[in-house]
């Protein structure tokens, strides 16, 4: 059982402070507690007609819950006394901790000392509203909120208590159950509290607004559990920055942020993920009617042609499938719309029926007999204040009666989110439909929906544990070290070695054979540098090279390597909030520029690796492309297991992997170019 119940299901419930507390008393008494508030104000007489309390040791017993609203000082002493007298939890509403750490650097210690205080009781924040529990009818929540009690709905969890005030604010019909902030998560961490309240049978789905991630384990529980207890997950990832590269020396971190790591971890723990409020509301809405989705055709219906065209844009390089209709379709929608309609999917079905709810029924059913993963009847609502809106009646009806029995998820959706009233919306979702508000917001949260889905009939395989973030400055070694290392792992580079003067590079290119390839060693970046001088084919030209480039640390003189099918990036970055990232995309000079990159959290199977190279762009020239020859796509592949395995075992040593180019060729591979970093102290 979660530490958590007694402080988010309280039935006793002391309130510290002044004019924040008393609006914290109102709004129990607004929503109907039925529990004891015991105020406690050394000034005041009572609060909101409550008898008010000196002090916590005049308290009549252990609150099951207490919110303070004091200064940041004070705060820490009342949290002692709760703990100290056996309370549940408390809410620690104060700012000025850490969050506040550039500003005062008192507040890191003082959210430590809050820490101490607490010892082992629970607290949500410090800086943070706290929580509403719509189910019980219980708050510790200082503000106005616009949500009303529930029977059942979704659960919200966020670091930002304004995000929370607004998402209460909602008109989408959207029933929330229970909505916790946490702020700074000085004791309590979001996925602690998201993993207390997916275990109510009352909660549908779980929806998190993420600021950091923190330690992983909780979030790989959380997302095991919602797996096993059917309750979908959806993300909003917000304060996206660069903290997975500590200083930008290789291709790979000037391309990879914490944006691609938050995205890769989400989508391995199968949490779905959006960009957007109103599609974390609108994804969470659809979630909330019916769960993921098992597969990914989408059939629509509208009265206007302009809105098909909407829907089959929108669907335009989102992973959903709008399907050709079949015969039987075909024939059934002929009879009930006759000979003058276009027939296709998205339907443009006309307004020949409209106010026939029989008729519409007829032509619903025929279109519903695709027995989409999810079908959209796009309609929106006249506003009830200045139209009447009594002709769309017929239109629910008959939309409602074709779903029963049809084998297929509807929704209704408006085409801006105005379209649809609360009024309609409650209705729809009272006979079965899902209302969505906005075409753009209901193709994405379908797109999620089926994401899910696609993500629970996989196995679970979460990611490596959180790597050590590196406390001092990290050791790259050089092109020739950093090959040694990936050699000894399998995979190939060229023939070549380092030399120190000129008799020695001749020496080893004719050794090698030419054409040969001359390196500055100790440069990252080479080109544009006069660092790099390739298709050396004689003494003469190597020995110029030698005299144009300055080398105190010598030179790297390699076989050059023929009959490149393509360029590669393989690279592996350690993302001190998400793991180690596998990064694969098209590699050499523009590797930034193009942008073309595919990433996975390790560790990987070679289907994963496979299914990762099959989305890049450059895939056709690796296939071979108009008749090219083809790479060896299995050395490839076997070349980045190959890294990825020497991420893995030394998972907490390495910073960054990264080999750029990585020549495929028709035949094996070779790393042409190699960079290693290592967090110092922990070979």
């Amino acid at each position: 059982m979660s530490r958590l119940l007694r402080l988010l299901q309280p039935r006793s419930i002391a309130v510290f402070g002044g004019d924040w507390a008393a609006s914290v008393v109102e709004q129990l008494v607004k929503i109907g507690f039925t529990g004891d508030i015991w105020p406690v104000h050394p000034g005041k007489t009572e609060i909101c007609g409550l008898e008010c309390r000196a002090g916590a040791g005049e308290l009549p017993a252990a609150p099951d819950a207490g919110f303070i609203a004091v200064n940041r000082d004070r705060t820490v002493g009342l949290l002692r006394e709760l703990s100290e007298m056996g309370a549940g939890g408390a809410v620690c509403f104060a700012s000025g901790f850490a969050e506040s750490m550039h500003e005062d650097r008192r507040g890191v210690g003082l959210q430590a000392d809050l820490a101490d205080a607490a010892g082992r009781m629970p607290f949500l924040g410090p800086n943070c509203y706290g929580f509403i529990n719509y189910l019980d009818g219980v708050l510790l929540w200082p503000d106005q909120h616009g949500g009303v009690p529930c029977d059942s709905g979704v659960g919200i969890v966020t670091q930002s208590s304004n995000i929370a005030i607004n998402l209460t604010m909602q008109r989408r019909s959207l029933p929330i159950a229970t909505l916790v902030t946490v702020g700074n998560q000085a004791a309590v961490s979001q996925s602690e509290v998201a993993c207390c309240l997916i275990e109510d049978p009352r909660i549908t789905a779980i929806g998190l607004h993420v600021e950091g991630f923190g330690r992983l384990d909780g979030f790989v529980e959380l997302a095991r559990r919602s797996r096993q207890l059917g309750k979908p997950i959806i993300a909003i990832k917000a304060g996206r920055s660069s903290k997975s590269r500590s200083a930008t020396v290789s291709h790979t971190g000037s391309i990879v942020g914490s944006n691609l790591g938050a995205t890769t971890l989400l989508r391995r723990l199968g949490i779905g993920e959006v960009e957007s409020l109103p599609e974390f509301l609108e994804a969470l809405k659809l979630l909330h009617c019916g769960g993921p989705l098992t597969g990914r055709r989408i059939g629509s219906l509208s009265c206007s042609g302009g809105e098909a065209c909407l829907v089959a844009d929108s669907c335009a390089g989102k992973r959903l499938v709008l399907d050709d209709l079949w015969a039987g379709q075909e024939e059934a929608l002929r009879r009930g719309l006759g000979s003058m309609v276009h027939l296709d999917n998205p339907l443009d079905y006309h307004t020949y029926h409209w106010g026939n709810e029989d008729a519409l029924h007829d032509v619903f059913r025929a279109m519903l007999l695709g027995s989409y993963d999810l079908a959209f009847l796009v309609m929106d609502f006249p506003r009830p204040d200045r139209c009447s809106d009594h002709a769309w009646g017929p239109a629910v009806s008959a939309i409602t009666r074709a779903a029963a029995g049809s084998g297929s998820r509807v929704a209704v959706v408006s085409s801006i989110p105005e379209g649809m009233t609360e009024a309609w919306s409650e209705r729809l979702l009272a006979a079965g439909i899902t209302p969505l508000q906005g075409i753009g917001e209901a193709i994405r949260s379908a797109e999620v929906a089926a994401d899910i889905g696609d993500a629970w009939r996989a196995p679970f395989c979460p990611p490596l544990p959180n790597v050590p973030r590196p406390s001092g400055g990290l050791v790259t070694l050089d092109e020739a070290s950093a090959k040694r290392v990936l050699a000894g792992q399998g995979v190939g580079v060229p023939d070549g070695s380092v030399v120190h003067d000129r008799a020695g590079a001749v020496s080893q290119a004719e050794r090698i054979g030419y054409p040969v390839v001359l390196k500055r060693v100790g440069v990252a970046h080479k080109t544009g540098t006069n660092a790099l001088a390739l298709g050396l084919k004689t003494p003469a030209e190597l020995l110029a090279a030698m005299d144009g480039m300055d080398a105190p640390g010598g030179y790297l003189v390699e076989r050059q390597i023929d009959g490149v099918v393509a360029e590669l990036l393989i690279g592996v970055l350690c993302d001190p909030e998400c793991g180690m990232l596998l990064v694969l995309g098209a590699g050499g000079v523009l590797a930034e520029v193009t942008g073309d990159i595919q990433h996975c959290l390790l560790p990987v199977t070679a289907e994963d690796i496979r299914a990762a190279l099959a989305q890049l762009r450059i895939w056709p020239v690796l296939q071979g492309y108009r008749g090219s020859p083809p790479a060896d796509i299995e050395a490839l592949v076997a070349a980045i297991g190959a890294v990825a395995g020497l991420a893995e075992q030394h998972a907490g040593q390495l910073a960054e992997i990264e080999i750029n180019p990585f020549l495929a060729l028709q035949e094996g591979g070779i790393a042409a170019d190699a960079l290693v970093r290592r967090i110092p102290g922990r070979d």
